[in-house]
């Protein structure tokens, strides 16, 4: 499970950013077409946390769609599906976003 792995850095980014500083919340954005299944993230989280920072924090993760544009008819469209078709019927697709991994917010305790 890869993303034991990601939660793992994700938690190592802010401990390094934010030092020993408490930390009540962390936001971040997983982009649909990622490959990362953000559940396991959540459930990864509170035992990577543990003895850290950011113990009892509370994570919120976004999810924004993808976005594709067809190399064949140039049309663009939204879609959470990481083997999607055109409307078309072309597989010859350009992911425009939905890759991302990104940390979006961490709020301090206090």
């Amino acid at each position: 499970m890869h993303e034991l792995a990601i939660t793992e850095s994700i938690v190592a980014a802010v401990t390094e950013r934010m030092r020993d500083v408490p930390i009540s919340r962390v936001r971040i954005e997983i982009g649909a077409l990622s490959g990362i299944v953000a559940d396991a993230v959540r459930f990864c989280f509170g035992p990577v946390t543990a003895g850290t920072p950011l113990e009892g924090a509370r994570l919120e993760i976004d999810e924004p769609p993808g976005r594709m544009r067809c190399r064949r008819c140039g049309r663009e469209f939204d879609t959470t599906d990481i083997l999607a078709l055109c409307g078309c019927g072309s597989a010859e697709l350009d992911v425009l976003r939905g890759r991302e991994l990104r940390i979006r917010e961490v709020e301090v305790a206090g």
